[in-house]
């Protein structure tokens, strides 16, 4: 994952600048004829230790004589150069003009990555002044030994006496400047990462080895003086970083005192409330809602008792005065409201109509949707996940977009992840594997459009010397052939990667080893566990422009599984990878890997619903078998839903809507739950109605029955999903708009084409002709056994009407199921504030993906977060404000308007000095941008971000100060100059400088001290020398060159206006491990970012290459309630309008609503996360749960007697549809999905849909029941014609 690896981690730093660039200022030789032994020393003011030019080296390194002679005065010209480096330097010195060169010469290495600290580069020049001139060396400088060197005595070792206050000061002040392009602090390079005062010196004082950096003789720092009396331990003064003469900013000096007390903006995070009940500390969420239930439990029991004590009074008198099926005179039916008569007359027509015309209906009500099918020839799928769940209006998307134009592209990631299971990885045989594991990725080829690709081809590659490989093989080079042993070296670079010349990388970089190693705790890397090696390879905007990648990450992928492997394994070690592409790749077979399984439940399902409609005689004999069966009826009900699905999703693909494998694996299964429940509920209606009348009036009075609520339900259904179109993340949208228009064609099909069918298979089978065979008729008599039969629907409304209902009815059963179903609902609500949200990568991928592997290895391996640059757009770096201002206002000469004027005005102003409202040197504002930053830093738990920043502009502003000498040099014709370590100053061999050239010896710095204003450059100076610096290559002369480090960090683009249209700066978030660190991570950049840009009055915006895919998370509650509530809403308003009953309304919303919140809750703990997959469940959770409310409560509705005896004839109605036509076929299917090959069908559709299944039966077939026989609505008559009425009466007489 693109989270381990540092995009500028290019700095080309010639040999590491660090202690070399230091160390070799100690190289202050003494004349051979004027040595000394060390026992002639003179421990006395006036006196030197060591003093002018001596020999060498067999490497070449100067060194220093032995030499107790006085202080020598220095002639004028040399005094004054003295003075110009240390100025506490006057009177005599101990120093040459040779030796004073010499220093000079090194300590301009040290001073880019101290020099936006004036305090600290203060007292460290000092140090080394007084250590190469003071006047009074030999106080507190003894030469411990002496060795020969071209037949002179030279200095071999030395004490150098400090006091500990001294050294402290001296450290303090330093140890937190940053140097910014490397997102590190200078003291890994000026000090090795010294964590005290006394590893700083010893790191300086350390002798080096033959041809390697560092001092050419042993420097001892004491604190304590055990040898005489006459040494005086060097006290001089030092800076604080906090000196208000010498301020150092904020971000290098945050124990100032003025930093101390501008407090850091950082992201407030709101604690849970908790109460404290002794040894229990509840939620209060989940205190109140326990406090809500009790108090509800008690209320109803209340009521209970006294309507028991009401009814029994009551049954006295009346007791019998009602039988079952007739009207309770204490529970008058009312009659049927206008809406209702209008409603029932239609369908009681549109039956009449269908019953005499099956034909034309059939016919008509196919060729629509048939013709809608039609716009499949366009049908497309969408697969981006940007398009899929990133809204449009996504401001991640914004983001991204404006990063990618403006700056660059975040870089593509290949990379390999080598674990050792058992231990420390950083082995020989490792290492060497290593490099042959190397050597197979360099010689790979991948074939493009007749064009061979190498890596080299594609890489990131900054400087144009080497790619950008992040591993541990860059401590060697690349080559094996540089050392004989590599244990040694590797541990030693990972202690001085940043220091030492022989731990440069191939690409001129120091690697940071948390970027290459993996499984190590704090900085103990050479116990790591795991080598990650990463190739960052060049990111395009267009995937046309990625084609040459895509084809090289085939074949790494290719050569990682069939080569790499085997070789990792047979060393007992684990490998895993990944590419750019492959995420995309395996989503691609995991959406085909499925497919069967998909397939194989949906057959599974047809089949139980074909069997399950199909209509099997009690007498089991063979002519009533053939006759009465229903299988090709409900075969046809099956296809008529699939066609609805299918002109759906043709329907919106004519208009250029692209379909998602959301839409295939969920709307089928909706469909399906809709749409059999109906032709479930329209078939047993027709079957029971009277036999004695004829056709046409049994299916106008069922359809008159059973068309209310199946209207009720669709259009609640369609509104429901309707209203999804406002959500803005594409895929919900996308969903709902599918949904409602399956919905709602199926609904149409099912009161046209499937009535039709209906009316066709009842007159064949009273015609006695065989079901697949039409025109083959047995005799009626026969075949007449299926008018008058029990088949398995039958057994279910017997079990519903016998048992389940009377259990039902039990007054303790009832307040049993109230307390169980309360108390789950009260639960599911304190279980759902703890719903999390994300979907976890592996969860999308198929079981035997190689990226599981690989996600696993990063949780537990990666120790370092992904970067996040935090990005200025419009900064404004004019400095001469007044000049501009007064030339605008001339500009503006010809504008009457004064309020034009004065907002130009207010604009300047508030744009003046923005470069010190970013900046983290010194003068730089104490709440600036970057010292902000560095504040938050300090506090990584809160903010996620690991490091201070990398800061272009400090850089910049550091290169071109006057005290960083070596850096903006200028020519005498005024182009730029380099510094002397590279071409033309000097000539280069293999990289190398070796000898100069005398071309830049007339090279003087960009500007003098009094050519900038407050240490800041002009609009001009400033417009000029930006392309020298970003252009500039970094060395041991000027590590602070821009070129590879910022090349892609800001956009230069238009701006000699004076504006720079967009900059970044870089840090890196903390280690992510879990989704919610994503979330919290992004939610806490963005608020910080927004607190950012409201104080500092600038547009500042955080981005990071993951912040796009989990932005959805920060909203998903707040998406999820959204389309949840106005999908209730919607039911609501639907059910009431066609009810005409508020009551009914609240009570088939409020148990849907129950559903979906005892679902969620069953989420929390089956460990299913918040996201769009399960708010599109979510959202057809209502869907479902409508079906398994609205039916049972419209016959509940137009039952007669008590509310118990109501109860009892809906659920023997209804309660048989409803139990076979949604429940079964539901499980049937989603039990096959348990086998599916990946774990999101698993846990989104098995889990969630088992869960819906099993949740919407209870509360549809237990808990909806018994809640309307205690406070159900009134009865409602139905409304039949008076001739119907004396039919079904006569009828009734008749059965």
């Amino acid at each position: 994952m693109e989270l381990c690896f540092v995009r500028e981690l290019n700095r080309l730093y010639k040999w590491g600048t660090l202690g070399i660039l230091i160390q070799m200022i100690l190289l202050i030789s003494a004349n051979a004829q004027n040595s000394s032994s060390p026992s002639n020393i003179i421990n006395a003011e006036g006196y030197c230790s060591m003093y002018g030019l001596c020999g060498q080296r067999s490497d070449g390194k100067v060194l220093n004589c032995p030499n107790s002679t006085r202080a020598v005065k220095p002639d004028e010209l040399l005094s004054l150069r003295i003075q110009s480096l240390c100025p506490t330097i006057s009177g005599d010195v101990c120093c040459t003009l040779d030796q004073f060169e010499t220093l000079r010469s090194q300590v301009q290495q040290a001073i880019p990555f101290l020099v936006g600290c004036p305090a600290c580069l203060r007292n460290f020049l000092n140090h080394y002044c007084e250590m190469s001139c003071s006047p009074n060396q030999s106080l507190f400088i003894n030469v411990t030994s002496t060795q020969k060197a071209n037949n002179t005595q030279t200095v071999s070792s030395i004490d150098f006496f400090v006091t500990r206050m001294y050294g402290e000061q001296l450290y303090n002040s330093c140890k937190d400047v940053k140097f910014g392009s490397l997102n590190t602090l200078a003291m890994d390079f000026i000090g090795g990462g010294a964590r005290n005062y006394q590893e700083w010196f010893a790191f300086m004082g350390k002798l080096a080895s033959p041809d390697a950096p560092g001092s050419p003789y042993a420097i001892t720092y004491r604190t304590e003086n055990t040898n005489t009396s006459a040494i005086k331990p060097l006290n001089a003064t030092v800076y604080s970083c906090g000196d208000t003469s010498l301020g150092c900013s904020c971000g290098d000096c945050p124990s100032s005192t003025a930093c101390a007390n501008s407090a850091p903006i950082a992201p407030k995070h709101k604690a849970s409330c908790t109460i404290k009940m002794g040894s229990l500390t509840p939620r209060c969420l989940d205190f109140y809602l326990a406090v809500v239930y009790i108090a509800l439990l008690l209320v109803c029991s209340i009521w209970a008792l006294r309507e028991h004590r009401k009814r029994v009074n009551s049954a006295i008198e009346d007791h019998d005065d009602h039988t079952e099926g007739q009207e309770d005179p204490h529970y008058p039916a009312k009659a049927p409201s206008d809406v209702q008569k209008l409603i029932a007359k239609y369908y009681r027509n549109w039956g009449f109509f269908v019953a005499k015309h099956p034909w034309p209906v059939l016919l008509v009500s196919v060729v629509i949707p048939a013709i809608l099918c039609s716009g499949l020839t366009h049908f497309k799928v969408e697969t981006r996940p940007e398009k899929l769940w990133v809204s449009p209006r996504s401001h991640a998307l914004k983001e991204r977009e404006y990063f990618d134009t403006n700056l660059a592209p975040f870089y593509r990631i290949e990379q390999l992840i080598i674990a050792n299971g058992t231990g420390n990885i950083v082995t020989e045989d490792n290492i060497k594997l290593l490099f042959q594991i190397q050597k197979k990725v360099d010689n790979l080829r991948a074939n493009y459009s007749g064009h061979s690709v190498a890596l080299t081809d594609i890489c990131l590659n900054p400087l144009g010397t080497a790619c950008a490989t992040q591993s541990i093989l860059q401590y060697f080079q690349m080559d094996s052939q540089s050392y004989t042993t590599y244990v040694d070296h590797a541990n030693y670079c990972f202690e001085h990667y940043s220091s030492d010349e022989s731990c440069l990388s191939t690409f001129q970089s120091p690697l940071d080893p948390s970027t290459a190693l993996g499984g190590f705790s704090g900085n103990n890397y050479s116990q790591a566990s795991a080598f990650v090696i990463t190739y960052p390879v060049n990111n395009e905007k267009s995937s046309q422009g990625n084609a040459m990648a895509v084809a090289w990450e085939e074949v790494f992928i290719t050569l990682a599984k069939e080569e790499i492997l085997p070789m990792v394994q047979a060393q007992g070690l684990s490998l895993s990878f990944s590419s750019e592409s492959s995420i995309q790749k395996e989503l691609t077979r995991e959406s085909t890997a499925d497919a069967r399984t998909i397939l194989i439940s949906y057959v599974v399902m047809f089949a139980y619903i074909t069997l399950m409609l199909a209509n099997f005689p009690h007498d089991r004999s063979v002519s009533s078998i053939l006759v009465s069966t229903k299988i090709l009826l409900g075969l046809s009900g099956v296809l008529l839903v699939m066609l609805s699905v299918v002109a759906s999703i043709g329907f919106f693909s004519f208009f250029g809507v692209k379909s998602t494998l959301i839409i295939m694996e969920v709307i089928p299964f909706l469909a399906l739950a809709v749409g059999v429940d109906n032709m479930c509920i329209l078939v047993q209606t027709v079957k029971r109605q009277p036999m004695n009348f004829p056709l046409e009036s049994r299916v106008g009075l069922a359809i008159a029955e059973a068309g209310p609520s199946i209207t009720l339900a669709g259009l609640s259904e369609v509104l429901a999903f309707a209203v999804g179109i406002i959500i803005p993340m594409p895929a919900v949208r996308i969903f709902s708009l599918f949904a409602a228009m399956a919905i709602f064609i199926d609904f149409l099909l099912q009161m046209t084409a499937f009535l039709a069918l209906i009316v066709l298979d009842f007159r064949r089978a009273e015609d006695g002709r065989i079901e697949f065979v039409p025109c083959m008729q047995l005799d009626r008599e026969k075949s007449s056994g299926n008018q008058n039969q029990e088949n398995n629907i039958g057994l279910i409304q017997q079990y519903m009407k016998k048992y389940h209902g009377p259990f039902l009815a039990n007054k303790v059963v009832k307040a049993v199921v109230l307390a169980l179903f309360a108390g789950f609902f009260f639960t599911s609500i304190a279980l759902s504030a703890r719903l999390q949200p994300g979907l976890e990568q592996r969860i999308v991928l198929p079981r035997n993906s190689y990226l599981q592997g690989y996600f696993s290895d990063l949780e537990e391996y990666l120790r370092v977060g992904p970067p996040v640059y935090f990005v200025v757009k419009n900064f404004n770096y004019r400095h001469d404000f007044l000049s501009i201002l007064l030339t605008e206002l001339l500009l503006m000469c010809f504008i009457v308007n004064f309020l034009i004027v004065l907002q130009h005005i207010c604009i300047f102003s508030m744009e003046a000095n923005q470069t010190n409202k970013i900046c983290s040197i010194n003068q730089c504002n104490s709440d600036s941008l970057l010292n902000q930053i560095t504040q938050a830093s300090l506090d990584a738990k809160s903010t996620f971000i690991a490091k201070p920043a990398a800061s272009w502009l400090d850089d910049f502003l550091v290169w071109l100060s006057p005290e960083a000498f070596s850096c903006c040099r200028k020519f005498v014709n005024q182009s730029y100059c380099p510094p002397d370590d590279q071409a033309p100053c000097c000539e280069m061999n293999s990289g190398t400088c070796t000898t100069s050239t005398g071309v830049c010896n007339n090279c003087t710095t960009c500007f003098l001290h009094s050519d900038l204003k407050d240490g800041r450059p002009s609009t001009s100076q400033f417009r000029e020398k930006l392309p020298w610096f970003l252009n500039a290559l970094p060395s041991s002369d000027c590590a602070k060159g821009g070129k590879g480090a910022y090349t892609t960090n800001l956009n230069l683009s238009g701006f000699e206006s004076g504006v720079i249209r967009a900059s970044a700066f870089r840090t890196y978030h903390t280690p992510l491990n879990k989704q919610s660190d994503y979330v919290d991570s992004m939610r806490a950049a963005r608020d910080f970012s927004k607190k950012l840009s409201k104080s500092l009055q600038m547009e500042i915006f955080p981005y990071s290459v993951f912040y796009i895919f989990f932005e959805q998370y920060l909203d998903i509650w707040k998406t999820a309630f959204t389309n949840l509530i106005i999908a209730l809403v919607a039911v609501f308003v639907v059910c009431a309008a066609l009810t005409t009953s508020l009551w009914t309304a609240s009570i088939i919303s409020g148990v849907a609503l129950m559903i979906v919140i005892d679902l969620m809750g069953v989420m929390t703990i089956l460990g299913i996360q918040l996201n769009a997959l399960s708010v599109v469940n979510l959202v057809m959770s209502i869907g479902i749960a409508i079906e398994f409310c609205v039916h049972i409560t419209h016959a509940f509705t137009v039952s007669i007697g008590d509310n118990n005896q109501r109860m009892k004839m809906a659920l023997s109605t209804m309660g048989a549809s409803v139990f076979s036509g949604i429940t079964l076929t539901k499980l049937v299917g989603v039990v096959v999905l348990h086998f599916a090959k990946s774990k999101v069908f698993v846990v989104y559709y098995f889990k969630m849909y088992l869960a819906l299944v099993i949740i919407g039966f209870l509360h549809g077939l237990v808990f909806l029941p018994v809640l309307l026989s205690i406070i159900g609505p009134p009865p409602r008559r139905q409304h039949i014609p008076a001739q119907l009425q004396d039919q079904l009466g006569n009828g009734n007489q008749h059965s």
